[in-house]
């Protein structure tokens, strides 16, 4: 009889233990879905000193309007994330909650380096991206890449690398491009295309990773960058077209074709 008391009483206080922490458990479900845990204030701030260039707080709340769910506590952060990195301009994105209704959202935006192809972007990261290229500045002049899917990177790379060898002939690239072979075209702010063969890139599994500087390159471009301005001297008053670096101790020249004159005597 003493045995059985005993496990009657324990029983009855493990479901009054039960009871207890089922109502602990209602109660604290019924407050945090009380309405004054609803996220009602969205802060977006850039996560750099300087203000936002190709984007704003109110383009973002709309392209995320209706995809954020649940409020203060229930709210999954990481698709939140997701939701204000799939906005236009956003590149990456830090949200955490501020007690008690309030997300805070630092955004780092997409900065372009170059148009990709027909009608995307690309940044310094060598990432892909598409936005609305209508609110880039129009003085901002940037150079065109063209090439095959996943040489991107590389490309960012070659343009680096091309640039501080032009600066030195006080000129820029304003044109990549890299066919499907990995034979690489480069054309300068003077007009004037230079055809540079295939990319030792393109030896590797991984482009990014690649040869930083590669030797064939670097030995045909500073003999370039050498000698152009003697070449250019001999040839002024005639435009050139195409300068082929793949030659091993020299490079051609190709001049633009002179307009055919019109001869008045045809004319009607």
């Amino acid at each position: 009889m003493w045995n059985e008391a005993r496990l009657i009483n324990a029983a009855a206080n493990l479901l009054m233990v039960l009871a207890v922490l089922a109502l602990l458990v209602g109660a604290l479900i019924w407050v945090v879905r009380l309405p004054a845990f609803d996220i009602k204030r969205v802060v977006i701030a850039p996560n750099a000193p300087s203000a936002f260039e190709y984007m704003s707080p109110d383009v973002v709340r709309s392209a995320i309007a209706g995809r954020l769910e649940g409020n203060f506590f229930s709210m999954d952060l990481g698709q939140a994330r997701e939701a204000f990195e799939a906005a236009p301009w956003v590149r990456e994105v830090n949200v955490k909650r501020v007690w008690p209704n309030e997300l805070h959202v630092d955004i780092q935006e997409q900065e372009p380096l170059a148009l990709w192809n027909e009608n995307q972007l690309l940044n310094g990261w060598g990432e892909v991206f598409t936005a609305n290229r209508a609110v880039i500045d129009e003085r901002v002049d940037l150079p065109q890449f063209y090439g095959p899917e996943g040489s991107a990177a590389l490309l960012v790379q070659r343009y680096a690398e091309l640039g501080q060898w032009f600066e030195k002939l006080g000129l820029a690239v304003d044109q990549l491009t890299l066919n499907d072979r990995y034979a690489l075209q480069a054309r300068l702010s003077n007009g004037v295309t230079l055809v540079l063969g295939r990319d030792p890139g393109a030896e590797t599994a991984d482009p990014q990773a690649g040869v930083p500087g590669a030797v064939s390159f670097g030995e045909r471009i500073e003999r370039f960058v050498r000698n152009w301005p003697q070449a250019a001297e001999q040839l002024e008053g005639q435009t050139v077209e195409r300068v082929d670096l793949r030659y091993p101790n020299g490079f051609a020249v190709t001049l633009a074709q002179p307009p055919t004159p019109v001869n008045p005597n045809n004319e009607r």
